[in-house]
């Protein structure tokens, strides 16, 4: 039964947007006070989590709200009235549903109970909800018993307690609740009428799967109490919590037809035991690929294990979507970085593995490792105890055979370390709120096609997003902001990644990044990074800058294009490979292109440059690069020397061997050396001479050398020393002087004039 529909009565109050005139700060009896003029009251026409609503400031001991209008009273007709509300600011008041109860001829009816159970918030911004149903017989779960004389209700919301908290308050619901009392007629059954005892301790599963079986397309209502299911459980209907579950650490539910984080908070009233429930039960039904968070914030006292939240399973391949919420880490001690050091020998024939590790049962799987000859982004991948080894997710540069490293274990929102695999699992619309206290998320072990999209990483106290193996093959970071918790520290001081990746094919795209030591640090190759804002700037008037994305593959095979990198610069190094495999047949640092991309920066010393190679070792070489239709800006009045240059403190190249360098098309502004390759160059001779010396010190890319003049032209005649015209041919020399930048000109005599050269640092292939 419900009066709304079959006699066309009208219980809900309209909404606050209409007008505050219909709500009294009083009884709600005609001539009471409204808020319409109220100085502690005002409409907001659209709050992220209500939309229109009332916000109030709490002015008395005893702050009322009435709704000015007769709601009907009639028996046998239970009214259930619903406000929600989140508490801004202030000290926390008290909150209760509230009504008046009127007689025939608009009398007050006295004697009656008039307010519902009280609620005390303790948290701002969160949403809460007060109800309390009204009836006039006396039944289990009715709030107010008015009777049969009263047959009106001014009713509404009551604060009491301290003063001066601001509230705002979504629009008051009263609904028709009868059918809650008259089950046979309504569309949904209660588990307490199929033996659900809900004391905790009775397992009422079979209750539950009971009403499931009978309700045939009806809703399941688990009405008051506390319910303990002592296994795994699915329901099949829609179903609504009112009381609450607890079940063993090992057990599911399955809700396979309302299956969203807001049925499991319901369900166990916690938002941590909710989460992870949710998570083991969208890894484990197959009817539903996403779980929706519902757009609200998930607080998290400590990280996610997901591998143990799911509990039966280490592989998994079918797509699943985690999407439309926050989560945010509070103050806890759980999210303390766990360091532990220890020595542990290494040997090149074995490049991924430390042995004889001291203290191994303390090093956990996912640990960041640091040590002499340790590369950026180096990770416990696995480890076996008993051997006393552990795998590392790269090889290490130049350690000493035994010596002693850190290892480092993060703490992260979501943790999926423990998997051996998942792939194709796509985080959407997610922010993970680190504020300074934790991590993102760590990928699995293994696993392809994770898709990383349109989400917020907060302040991560050391990393983003971590992959500690290779469970990033294939990974797409598409539209993300990323945000460092080392916002005012200097450049050169920061510790925090944003993300890494040690398998090949990660498409990164659309990204904005601020502040951080690297945005990524990206091992192997074929990687395409597009359209990413990278800016890690600083307030130093001449600061030191960082690299925004570094490839720790000499051979990355990989394009940058349409990004824009601002205070920050690209760094090709092979710093996963051990610098000892240097020789003929090692790869050439190349397979590199970067096009139309923008680069600025300010405040640095004249030798920062935007393209830097790192090589460990002697004797690499240079095979593949392409830089063109870039823009390269110092901004001010400040320049720099050169655009491109080679770290040289752990390494070299073998410049003549150089091959397929394109440096071209590229703007500069506030540069004082333009880097080309070819360079056209113009060479005038004054005095008539048989040989014409130039030197191209400083504009060859990356250090090199001069190994040929492609093309030349005279610009006017050329003359012998008597200013008569020549046509003879010269040929040239190149790869002079000690940089190997210079070269002469020769003639078959004395000559002077101007000619134009094009000059390439590279040899054909």
């Amino acid at each position: 039964m419900n009066k709304a529909i079959t006699d066309g009565l009208i219980f809900m109050p309209p909404p606050f947007i209409d007008g505050l005139a219909d709500w009294s700060s009083e009884d709600g009896t005609p001539g009471s006070a409204s808020y319409d003029v109220a100085a502690n009251a005002a409409l907001v026409a659209s709050d992220p989590d209500f939309g229109p609503c009332l916000e109030v400031q709490k002015t008395t001991a005893l702050q009322k709200l009435r709704y000015m209008g007769d709601t009907p009273v009639l028996p046998g007709c239970y009214l259930q009235v619903t406000i929600r509300f989140k508490v801004l600011s202030g000290l926390f008041p008290s909150f209760r549903v509230a009504g008046w109860a009127g007689g025939p001829g608009g009398a007050q009816v006295t004697g009656l109970d008039e307010t519902g159970p009280e609620l005390l918030p303790d948290t701002y911004g969160r949403i809460y909800s007060v109800s309390a149903i009204i009836g006039t017989g006396e039944r289990t779960g009715v709030d107010m018993v008015w009777g049969t004389e009263p047959v009106f209700g001014h009713f509404g919301l009551d604060m009491t307690g301290d003063d001066g908290a601001v509230v705002r308050i979504e629009s008051v619901r009263i609904e028709d609740k009868t059918s809650i009392f008259h089950r046979k007629l309504m569309g949904w059954v209660d588990v307490r009428d199929y033996g659900a005892v809900g004391d905790g301790i009775t397992n009422d599963r079979l209750a539950f799967l009971a009403a499931d079986a009978d309700a045939q397309g009806r809703e399941v209502v688990v009405s008051e109490g506390q319910y303990f299911i002592g296994s795994s459980m699915t329901i099949n209907s829609p179903i609504r919590f009112e009381g609450q579950l607890t079940m063993p650490a090992w057990a599911r539910l399955l809700v396979t037809s309302n299956f969203e984080y807001k049925t499991y908070e319901a369900a166990f009233g916690n938002e941590r035991e909710a989460l992870t429930r949710a998570l083991s039960a969208l890894f484990n039904y197959t009817d539903h690929e996403s779980l929706d968070l519902g757009g609200r914030r998930i607080q998290l006292d400590a990280p996610i294990d997901v591998h143990a939240a799911v509990g039966n399973k280490n592989n998994f391949g079918n797509r699943r979507v985690l999407l439309n919420g926050q989560l945010e880490a509070t103050a806890s001690s759980n999210w303390d970085t766990v360091t532990v050091n220890s020595t542990a020998s290494y040997s090149t024939s074995s490049s991924k593995t430390l042995s004889n590790v001291t203290n191994i049962t303390n090093i956990a799987i996912g640990s960041l490792v640091s040590g002499n000859g340790v590369g950026r982004e180096v990770y416990v991948a696995a480890k076996d105890d008993g051997a006393g080894t552990i795998t590392l997710s790269q090889a290490l540069v130049n350690p000493a055979g035994s010596q002693s490293y850190t290892f480092e274990r993060f703490q992260y929102l979501l943790d999926f370390s423990g998997f051996d695999g998942v792939s194709r699992f796509q985080i959407s619309n997610v922010e993970f709120a680190c504020l300074g206290r934790c991590s993102g998320v760590m990928l699995p072990r293994t696993g392809y096609a994770w898709h990383i999209r349109n989400s917020w990483f907060l302040r991560p106290k050391d990393r983003g997003l971590t992959s500690f193996s290779q469970g990033c093959y294939g990974m797409s970071v598409y539209n993300n902001e990323w945000y460092s918790n080392e916002y005012n520290t200097l450049a050169q001081d920061r510790t925090t990644v944003a993300f890494n990746s040690n398998a090949n094919d990660i498409k990164v795209r659309g990204n904005v990044a601020v502040r951080f030591a690297h945005f990524g640090v990206m091992a192997s190759a074929n990687h395409i990074i597009t359209t990413n804002h990278i800016w890690q700037g600083d307030s130093a008037a001449v600061g030191s800058r960082t690299a925004g994305i570094v490839f720790t593959s000499r051979n990355c095979n990989s394009v940058i294009t349409g990004n824009y990198i601002d205070n920050c610069f690209l760094e090709i190094a092979n710093e996963h490979t051990n610098w000892k495999n240097v020789g003929a047949a090692a790869l050439a640092f190349g397979a590199l292109s970067i096009t139309g991309n923008i680069f600025v920066v300010s405040n640095v010393a004249a030798w920062f440059s935007y393209l830097r190679l790192a090589p460990y070792g002697n004797g690499h070489n240079i095979d593949g690069i392409a830089v063109i239709g870039n823009t390269f800006k110092t901004l001010g009045s400040d320049t720099i020397e050169k655009v491109d240059s080679v770290d040289t403190s752990n390494g070299s190249f073998n410049h003549s061997v150089t091959k397929n360098v394109a440096f071209k098309g590229n703007n500069f502004v506030g540069v004082s050396k333009r880097t080309e390759n070819p360079a056209c160059i113009k060479l005038t001779q004054s005095a008539a001479n048989t040989a014409w010396s130039y030197s191209h010190a400083d504009k060859v890319p990356f250090g090199g050398e001069v190994r040929s003049v492609s093309s030349w032209s005279a610009n006017g005649p050329i003359r012998n020393g008597s200013n008569t015209i020549t046509y003879d041919c010269p040929y040239f020399s190149t790869g002079l002087g000690a940089a190997g930048d210079a070269i002469e000109v020769n003639w078959s005599g004395a000559r002077k004039g101007m000619i134009h050269l094009e000059l390439r640092c590279d040899l054909a292939a």
